[in-house]
């Protein structure tokens, strides 16, 4: 998002049409939010001031999966928090432990749908019953309901948010992705993502599969030289909150 003078910047938002829903949106980017943020805001900076700071957030899908677990002693090695969309009937139903173990080491826990359902083309009912389940699961193990989700492929329309809203759930999508569902090259992926990476972005990965994991150092430790500190979701538009049902996407 280009900052315009005079103080423009700080209420700007940006209407975008998200071609995969075929629809017209209107969506937030994270560092407007922060910009707009009143005097009185209670959202949590974590780690750095992302006003100040050059930051950036990693996020996970589709998982907790087998490697999650090694993905996770990478982040604490590199003192990295990121945020995780979490599928619900056969990952967090299937690896509570690494569910908690994804929270108590100070990561976001966030929603991806039951069964990774195109939320587009449901109805209300099993809108709400795709991120609902998820949400009892998740606070089930962690006492605590998620406060995001990502729609799965990222499309959201009004029915969606309407029942987002509903839920309490902001809506997540994100600026960078090395598609990793289509290599198992973790240079690729890597070089991927560093070719996309910029100021309060949101990379988008996914735990499950196989070339992503292996190439998270590499993406943490060039993203840090270049004076990125990663932060969460939350974190990265402190001291706004998460809004239910808006779209953020830098």
């Amino acid at each position: 998002m280009t900052l315009l003078g005079g103080g423009l910047a700080a209420v700007l938002v940006t209407t975008l049409t998200l071609a995969l829903s075929g629809c017209s949106m209107e969506t937030t980017a994270p560092g407007s939010a922060r910009q707009d943020a009143a005097s009185d805001a209670k959202g949590s900076f974590g780690r750095a001031d992302c006003r100040k700071a050059k930051c950036i957030a990693l996020t996970f899908d589709a998982g907790p999966g087998k490697d999650t677990p090694r993905l996770l002693d990478i982040l604490k090695e590199k003192k990295v928090h990121a945020t995780f969309f979490l599928l619900g009937k056969h990952h967090v139903l299937e690896h509570p432990e690494t569910v908690r173990r994804i929270q108590d080491e100070g990561h976001e826990v966030a929603n991806h749908t039951w069964t990774h359902k195109i939320l587009t083309d449901q109805e209300p009912d099993e809108i709400r019953a795709e991120l609902k389940k998820t949400q009892v699961a998740i606070e089930k193990v962690t006492g605590k309901k998620p406060r995001l989700m990502r729609p799965p492929q990222g499309r959201t329309d009004d029915k969606v948010t309407e029942v987002s809203k509903e839920l309490g759930l902001s809506q997540v999508l994100w600026s960078a992705t090395a598609k990793d569902y289509s290599t198992n090259d973790p240079a690729l992926i890597e070089k991927r993502i560093l070719d996309q990476a910029a100021r309060d972005g949101i990379i988008l990965l996914h735990d499950i599969y196989k070339g992503t994991v292996p190439a998270v150092p590499g993406i943490i430790d060039a993203l840090q030289k270049d004076g990125y500190t990663f932060v969460t979701v939350p974190e990265l538009m402190a001291p706004a909150v998460p809004e239910p049902g808006t779209i953020y996407r830098p």
